[in-house]
């Protein structure tokens, strides 16, 4: 809950610029893209809809004259038992036969069994039965089979311009077999490597200025990972490219396809999800205000008491407040009660901590031993600046050099920050490596949850009763 500190031994050094504000182009050390797009969507759900919906009407309408009740359950049935999430994406009607014809033989056949059970004089005949599978599913595949064929039709006409990731020598050899084979509706038009081999078909780009223009003039929309190490060596360029809106795939170029979500000329590839969605955004902003806004209040006699005792004992200013960067890389103002009176403005910007200053007076010693100079940051939470759970917030000059020595320091800025963390329980205050506290940052937001939001919070409380320093 307090100020980090650096590892020992680490020397970053300057020159990154850090990310810019919502609705900015995101950045990487090195990486400068343009502005957030509409992210790449799958194709709509609306027309496969749509044609579960009109293949069943015919059933629905001659089971009607009989009953209107078992017309109504047809068209119920053919809605809930559709198969909204395919477990691999269907390229045509055959690979979705075996599910569609599952799926009505249960639907004609437990509403058959619903007709014995419940209106025997009603029951359905075998001939009734069989007659209306088989134009259900008839009709249900020819309507998909000409869905899929317009899809194909369309991305034959209009492939999606992408960008291949990787090693000169793997990304050329998957770049040119996707290139082969058009009906895949992908169109490689650039490699991202750091060493060209000399036998390049497409263009390599080294650096982000080429990277920036690939994105500009080509409207890539998609971006393929073709080596298992890029993933971990370039994670800060492939969030950065998602965060603009392109869709990241991870491609096998080396191993057997077994068991892939699904194929890319052949490639077993999978979609990579880089950027979480803000979900439950509201949730943790409520949970924010309703523990922030309780803690104020019964707290509110120890931040006078505080304010009083640091007041008598080193005079006016007993409020602290510095400039840090939260969600997005946009500044506000941090506050704290002032335990350290620093020379001037550059050490404040500058300075990494004096958490062992032996000169600091007993009870700026014991707020800091105790965590208790931090209550104040309630209000930053309160208003908005920060939440109760997140990645620490640090000052602008030391997010820049973090930046720099780290790749996945500025990816801490897409979230909130917070008063604690994951990295803080896990030991992660003071001097201690800033490459872990990033790791586990991160690791937060990638798999943040509410209940992990309450289960940091009440670590930390724990942690408050055996307090160990800053």
């Amino acid at each position: 809950m307090t100020a980090e500190g650096v590892a020992a031994g680490t020397v970053p050094s300057p020159g990154t610029q850090q990310g810019q504000g919502r609705g900015g182009p995101p950045r990487v050390p090195g990486f400068r893209f343009p502005a957030r797009r509409p992210a790449t969507r799958s194709p709509s759900p609306v027309p496969l809809l749509l044609v579960d919906l009109v293949a069943a009407l015919p059933g629905a309408v001659a089971l009607a004259g009989r009953r209107p009740l078992f017309g109504a359950l047809v068209l119920a049935g053919a809605m809930l038992l559709r198969p909204h999430r395919p477990p691999r994406p269907a390229r045509g009607v055959l690979d979705e036969l075996p599910s569609v014809c599952g799926r009505i033989a249960v639907l004609w056949l437990a509403l058959a069994a619903l007709v014995a059970a419940y209106a025997p004089q009603h029951a359905l005949a075998a001939r009734v039965l069989v007659t209306g599978f088989l134009l259900h599913a008839g009709a249900d595949c020819a309507g998909r089979a000409l869905v899929h064929r317009r899809r194909r039709a369309a991305l034959l006409r209009h492939p999606r311009p992408a960008l291949v990731v990787g090693p000169a020598a793997t990304a050329q050899r998957v770049a040119a077999a996707v290139l082969r084979h058009p009906e895949c509706g992908v169109r490689p038009v650039g490699i991202v490597a750091e060493d060209p081999d000399g036998t390049e078909t497409l263009p390599v780009l080294t650096t982000g200025d080429e990277v920036q223009r690939a994105l500009i003039q080509n409207g890539v929309r998609e971006v393929l990972a073709v080596h298992p190490s890029v993933r971990s060596e370039r994670a800060a360029l492939l969030r950065a490219l998602a965060e603009s809106g392109c869709a990241v795939r991870e491609v096998d170029a080396d191993s057997p396809a077994y068991g892939a979500p699904e194929l890319l000329a052949g490639f077993g590839c999978r979609r990579l999800e880089l950027v979480p969605g803000r979900r439950g955004g509201l949730g943790k902003r409520a949970l924010d205000v309703l523990v922030s806004g309780v803690l104020l209040v019964a707290v509110g006699p120890l931040l006078v008491v505080c304010a009083a005792v640091l007041r008598l004992t080193g005079g006016p200013g007993v409020v602290f407040r510095q400039e840090r960067i939260g969600e997005g890389g946009r500044p506000f103002t941090l506050l704290k009660f002032r335990t350290h009176r620093p020379a001037d403005a550059h050490e404040a910007a500058t300075r990494w901590s004096v958490a062992d200053e032996r000169g600091m007076p007993w009870f700026c010693r014991f707020l800091r031993r105790t965590s208790l100079d931090e209550l104040l940051q309630l209000w930053n939470v309160f208003r908005g600046d920060m939440s109760l759970v997140g990645p620490r917030p640090e000052r602008p000059y030391f997010v820049e050099r973090f930046s720099q020595a780290h790749p996945g320091y500025a990816a801490r800025h897409r979230m909130p920050t917070g008063i604690t963390g994951l990295a803080q329980v896990h030991g992660l205050r003071g001097d201690t490596s800033i490459e872990d506290r990033a790791r586990f940052d991160n690791a937060y937001i990638d798999n943040w949850s509410l209940w992990q939001d309450v289960c940091i919070l009440l670590r930390t409380a724990a942690a408050l009763l055996r307090p160990t320093g800053s």
